[in-house]
């Protein structure tokens, strides 16, 4: 049987977007994924559906496997005839112990390769604003692990030389914390040197702590300060109030909740985590096929007939030209008839299929259509609506009374997406949830079906909705909306949580 191949990669600190390009490359090759504690689980999506994940990661001392073992792992299954993504947090040759795996490797005769990845002993001081190193402070720097091999009889660290350098990076350091701080004020570092711990760097959960040498271990018993952490040591610490970005984003930390489609969730999610955010994937409703699609193949069948589509909703979009492409037809059975979307969203989504809008309306609601076709004749034509089973009647009534021949085509259904309450009910119970958002009614009322018709949010957890109607629905369930934007998209409620959270009393009001 030809042997497999390993490539040892390289995570990066934690925030997904740091990983690299070579890497991912790797990952969609891979037959079985091996991962640490510190590596982002979102990374795991990169790898394909059919490869086993495989869990090795430590924390606090507890393993899942010890490295004899994940070494063993590792051989075993190259020998078996698979690719293996080897995933490590960081880098995995510093610190990462990816040198001795990839010995075994080599003694074993198994092809590897090693994909550096973005380590945290620099990504982790540059997202709390502390460059390691800056002309006129610093041109020195050490990176030293906090944690050395405990079966070792002595130390292989040179105190006396790193109390010289300019800037010291610990990892895993928090733990010996004491230790660190008096050898290095006992080789000559005076106690006043600044010295910052960071821990959860680059992700939205990152908490920063600044003093000095002198007081750091004291500061960080005081506020409960546990690893994963990394220590900076170094007057480039001082840089940190001017040169601070990540954590002073708008919406940084905020445990924000997205109910929206498993399959729409990330547009939203990317949106919030730009801004600072901790998107918290909860979503209500899946969006599914009609259980019947007479009515949207009929329409189908005579598309000339109509002098207007207006599409709703991104979904309708997807599900029309999904059911055009089955039925054997595409987008040149549209030729002459005009179409109109709802909102900017809906209309990329035709745009990107190569299909020109002729009208987004000012307003993205129902309403907003009606106003934009009281202004055209229509009386007479033929208007295709293809839209969810269960929608408002608004439009397409709307739209008679001005003397169109209307026809609406259920072209999709949303459904109860089947999450169970306990998952939210214990990030709520735990603090971390500070917004609930709603993007349409069906969110609202499928919320409510699994949280229970008795749920109360909790006085501190604010409600954003997206647009009056999604916002009435929500009113009629109980809930106070704290956020309504004026402009009905993704992009206008975050606009509206950034608005929000910019003043005191949006924070301190329940």
């Amino acid at each position: 049987m030809k042997k497999g191949k390993v490539y040892i990669i390289g995570a990066g600190p934690g925030d997904p977007g740091l990983i690299t390009l070579r890497a991912v490359e790797a990952l969609k090759l891979a037959d079985a994924v091996v991962y640490d504690n510190l590596v982002n689980e979102e990374l795991l999506a990169y790898a394909p559906v059919g490869a086993r994940r495989i869990y090795a990661g430590k924390q606090g001392g507890d393993h899942t496997l010890t490295q004899d073992k994940i070494n063993d792992l590792l051989v075993r299954e190259a020998l078996d005839g698979r690719t293996v993504a080897r995933l490590k947090g960081g880098d995995p040759f510093i610190f990462g112990r990816g040198g001795e795996e990839a010995e075994e490797l080599a003694a074993s005769g198994i092809p590897f390769e090693v994909i550096p990845g973005v380590t945290s002993a620099i990504a982790v001081p540059a997202y709390a604003g502390i460059p390691l190193t800056h002309r006129g402070l610093t041109s020195t720097v050490a990176f030293i692990t906090g944690h050395e091999d405990p079966t070792k009889e002595k130390s292989d660290i040179d105190w006396q030389a790193l109390a010289g350098i300019g800037t010291l990076v610990f990892l895993m350091g928090v733990k010996n914390l004491g230790q660190i701080t008096d050898a290095l004020i006992l080789r000559g570092k005076s106690p006043e040197t600044p010295a910052a711990l960071i821990r959860r760097g680059t992700l939205p959960e990152q908490q920063t702590l600044t003093g000095t040498l002198a007081n750091i271990e004291e500061l960080a018993r005081a506020n409960q300060f546990k690893p994963p952490a990394i220590l900076v040591v170094g007057k480039v610490v001082e840089l940190r109030d001017t040169l601070g970005w990540f954590d002073s984003k708008p919406l940084f930390g905020l445990g924000v909740v997205v109910t929206r489609p498993e399959r729409q969730a990330d547009d939203l999610a990317k949106l919030l985590a730009a801004e600072g955010a901790r998107p918290i994937a909860f979503p209500t409703i899946a969006i599914e096929p009609p259980s019947d699609w007479s009515e949207l193949d009929a329409a189908l069948e005579e598309l000339e007939s109509y002098q207007w589509i207006i599409f709703t909703s991104a979904n309708g979009v997807h599900f029309f030209f999904e059911r055009l492409r089955q039925k054997g037809k595409d987008m040149r059975d549209l030729k002459g008839v005009k179409v109109c979307c709802i909102g900017p969203a809906t209309a990329r989504q035709l745009e990107a299929r190569g299909i020109g809008v002729d009208l987004v309306p000012e307003e993205f609601i129902a309403e907003g259509i009606l106003k934009s076709f009281a202004a055209l004749n229509i009386q007479g034509q033929k208007i295709l609506i293809p839209r969810a089973a269960k929608a408002r009647d608004l439009l397409p009534e709307g739209l008679k009374k001005m003397g169109a021949e209307v026809v609406v085509a259920t072209t999709y259904r949303t459904v109860n997406s089947g999450r169970k309450k306990e998952e939210l009910a214990v990030r709520l119970a735990a603090g971390d949830v500070d917004v609930i958002t709603f993007t349409s009614s069906s969110t609202v009322t499928n919320f409510v079906d699994i949280m229970g018709k008795d749920f109360a949010l909790p006085p501190s957890v604010r409600v954003a909705c997206i647009g009056p109607v999604t916002a009435g629905t929500a009113a009629k369930a109980g809930f106070k909306i704290d956020i309504l934007q004026n402009e009905y998209t993704m992009e206008g409620l975050v606009r509206a949580l950034v608005d929000h959270f910019k003043h005191p009393e949006g924070k301190d009001s329940p």
